[in-house]
């Protein structure tokens, strides 16, 4: 019989996903056999569990040997369960027992002889459901049939099994528990079979039985049985005589079956073949049911595993399937462990995020200081109608909530907090200080910084800072009927240290811009102050970025990679890396541009992020007080005059 344990099966899912994928090649594992604390009559039961999957030397280390022997095995596990009912069970049996039957040969028995625990070997059928964590499977305990007639059965502690000595009995318990059984020096590989030294009646090593004249001396042999049945012993005894038999040609056997528990019912089995039959008539080994009908047995774990956790897993399930054919070589640890900031928790946030969560992101944090509102839930999938009630819910903090209620084990985190903008003269100066030194604080204790504000100013800052602490941003801006994803260049460290003006990198999301951002929320009309665009152009924005970010964690460069493009360069494992998508709903078209970064840029240039690193929030007063101040800083007032004087010139 068998007992599994679920910890094995929740191995076994682990090793299907991440490890063995569609390969169905035996794998191998190991069982333990208790013969200590079993009550009486019961049949031998093999113990698997998560520890099964671990190496010879290790389960060894792991044994209780004072009370279980080890029990080798394999399991094949099938990729469809119509392979599983389809299987050939009867040349599944047969070809176990001819792998056993060719370690018997003279040429390899020595093997047997050395670790007579090879006897008992099991290999398991089985099929993973892992969508529905059902585990089908069917044990196979492989047992060579002869025709023994059994010539003599006597209780050891019987006055006719042929002792002179009537403490013989005390003798054989005291050598067989203190001298072997217990006997660390021996290995437990051996101790199941033996032979009973005549002389001292103290068990000795199997591979001994070489130093016999078989033919003129008889010998003793013994096994320590497993099963607590009067008269019934474990059903590898069939495989012990039958490689006594067939390597040492013995047709009468005489085998003290040992109980360690219970001495009482241990006894010596004289057994016998028939001069006229003595080959294997069949093979036998498939384990039966409870009511004693063969057939395969169902463990379903779904009703056991914590909902949380059973989320959780399935989760990873539909991403480590890609690595079975589709992409093997992709990175899905990377992706898991990167922390995520969102500038914005409105439409594109509402979309990015889950799109985030599909790849197995653990670590999401939300910025946003609005509130929902009813106009939000249609379009923004992470709220929903009661939100909106007594004034609305904060979106950063109802956000996070969310993402939580769709996947408990996320690390989800919200901030009611307004990003300091560009242009907009400071109101309340230790509140903004106070948000800027938190929203500096969040971008360093970030990986990926997705702006997805509503204005062109409330992008600017967290432009600067996470180009000054080389993370990766990436802009989504959204048209009427068109979109914008992009990815900010990221300047080296050692670039912007060295104030290296030759240095190459993408350009940002202002670099096409003359001007510096200004105050862009006065005088809006009510159609200019709401996002009017397509409610289909924020999801595909919004796939498009995260799918970006994907490709970005996969180049080995990754913030700082060029734009690569399969046509001129060599793609990344997911294909090209594009430093900008412009997409068009009017014609359904998507452009992959790419341009440097502007030396005059107002958020990304040399000069602006070499003061901002100097002089941190005295730098962010000035830009927020007047913008003049950046224009003049980086360079675009030159560049607005020498445009004023070629114009001039012109006319």
């Amino acid at each position: 019989q068998s007992f599994v344990n679920s910890s094995f099966f929740t191995k076994l899912s682990n090793l299907k996903l991440d490890v063995i994928k569609l390969d169905s090649s035996p794998v191998p594992i190991y069982g333990s056999c208790d013969i200590i604390s079993k009550p009486p009559r019961q049949a031998p039961i093999i113990n698997l569990n998560s520890t099964s999957f671990s190496s010879l030397a290790e389960n060894l280390e792991s044994l209780p040997t004072d009370s279980c022997f080890l029990v080798k095995g394999e399991i094949k596990n099938v990729n469809t369960i119509e392979e599983f009912k389809t299987c050939d069970k009867q040349q599944f049996l047969n070809d176990l027992c001819s792998q056993l039957l060719d370690s018997f040969t003279e040429d390899r028995r020595t093997q047997i002889l050395e670790n007579p625990y090879l006897l008992n070997t099991f290999k398991v059928l089985s099929f993973s459901d892992l969508k529905k964590y059902k585990f089908y499977y069917w044990f196979c305990f492989p047992s060579l049939y002869l025709p023994w007639n059994i010539v003599e059965t006597l209780p050891l502690n019987s006055k006719e099994n042929g002792s002179n000595d009537s403490n013989d009995y005390q003798l054989i318990l005291k050598n067989i528990k203190e001298n072997w059984w217990n006997n660390n020096e021996i290995n437990n590989l051996s101790k199941q079979f033996f032979i009973l030294d005549k002389n001292d009646l103290n068990p000795i090593l199997l591979k001994n039985i070489l130093n016999y004249d078989l033919n003129n001396q008889e010998i003793v042999f013994g096994m320590i049985d497993s099963s607590t049945v009067p008269n019934k012993p474990s059903w590898n005894l069939r495989n012990f005589l039958a490689f006594l038999n067939i390597s040492f040609k013995l047709t009468k056997i005489k085998i003290l079956i040992f109980r360690i528990n219970y001495p009482t019912l241990s006894y010596y089995l004289t057994t016998a073949l028939p001069q006229s039959d003595n080959q294997i008539t069949k093979n036998i080994g498939w384990e039966r049911k409870m009511n004693n009908k063969l057939g395969l047995k169902l463990a379903d774990l779904g009703s056991l595993i914590d909902p949380i956790q059973l989320a959780a897993q399935s989760n990873d399930l539909n991403l480590k399937l890609m690595k079975w054919r589709i992409i093997p070589e992709i990175n899905l640890d990377i992706i898991k462990q990167t922390k995520c900031l969102l500038l914005g928790a409105g439409t594109l946030g509402s979309y990015v995020s889950r799109a985030l969560m599909a790849w197995g992101v653990q670590n999401i944090t939300f910025v946003d200081n609005g509130k929902v509102s009813f106009s939000n839930p249609v379009r923004q999938p992470l709220y929903k109608f009661d939100d909106c009630i007594n004034g609305g819910k904060f979106k950063s903090l109802q956000a996070a909530q969310a993402l939580k209620e769709i996947l408990p084990t996320i690390n989800s985190k919200g901030y009611n907090l307004e990003v300091p903008m560009i242009g907009h003269p400071i109101k309340n100066y230790n509140t903004e200080k106070q948000n800027y030194e938190q929203l500096y604080t969040l971008i360093q204790n970030h990986d990926v910084i997705f702006l997805l504000m509503d204005s062109r100013e409330t992008r600017w800052l967290p432009t600067v800072i996470a180009n000054v602490l080389s993370k990766t941003v990436i802009n989504v801006a959204l048209g009427f009927d068109s979109y914008l994803v992009l990815r900010h260049g990221c300047i080296k460290p050692e670039a912007l240290e060295s104030q290296d003006l030759n240095e190459s990198r993408l350009g940002c999301y202002f670099c096409n811009d003359v001007v510096a951002p200004s105050d862009s929320l006065k005088d809006r009309t009510l159609d200019q102050m709401c996002t009017v665009t397509r409610p289909g152009v924020a999801l595909l924005a919004s796939s498009l970025a995260v799918e970006l970010l994907v490709s970005i964690l996969h180049h080995p460069k990754k913030q700082f990679a060029n734009s690569i493009v399969s046509t001129k360069h060599q793609p990344t494992i997911l294909g090209d890396l594009p430093h900008q998508i412009r997409g068009f709903l009017h014609n359904f078209e998507n452009i992959k541009l790419s341009a440097q970064n502007y030396k005059y840029c107002s958020a990304c240039s040399l000069n602006i992020l070499k003061e901002f690193k100097d002089s941190g929030w005295d730098f962010v007063v000035k830009a927020l007080n007047d913008y003049k101040y950046i224009e003049d800083l980086s360079g675009l007032t030159k560049v607005q005059q020498e445009a004023e004087e070629a114009a001039l010139q012109f006319e």
